[in-house]
């Protein structure tokens, strides 16, 4: 029975996490931790089937591997994370609420700035030649 309470949340977090990709209040990444907990949980199957996923390789395996994220991606996600709660706070007229989506957003600062780290370029540089070597060799059968 937990299996299928753990297949029915992935799904959901993994729909709900495709569609953060698209709509920036919605946070893509959490979602696709959280899909990939249950997926793991719920069947080994499927968990392999998301591992191998274009969607998990772009925005989470450098993370889930390394604990880390390019400079790229981390001011991606800045941007549109800031923009929408800068709406949100334009937007609301309750002070409160106000000062509540400012601290998560300075929270939110805090931790991409200071708790997860940036990827090297040189890491960088050399992931990208060992796929470009992965490609060649797959082109070449």
């Amino acid at each position: 029975m937990m299996k299928y309470i753990y297949l029915t949340l992935a799904f959901l977090c993994l729909i709900c996490g495709s569609v953060g990709i698209v709509i920036p209040g919605l946070p893509t990444t959490p979602l696709l931790l959280a899909a990939s907990f249950f997926f793991a949980k719920g069947s080994n199957r499927f968990h392999r089937w998301f591992l191998g996923t274009k969607l998990y390789h772009k925005h989470l395996e450098s993370f889930v591997q390394h604990k880390t994220m390019k400079l790229r991606t981390k001011v991606y996600i800045l941007m549109f994370s800031t923009c929408s709660m800068g709406l949100s706070i334009y937007l609301v007229k309750n002070l409160y609420v106000r000062i509540f989506i400012a601290a998560i957003l300075a929270v939110q600062y805090f931790c991409f700035i200071f708790m997860i780290k940036t990827t090297p370029k040189q890491e960088i540089l050399r992931v990208s030649q060992f796929k470009k070597k992965q490609r060649e060799k797959i082109t070449a059968y």
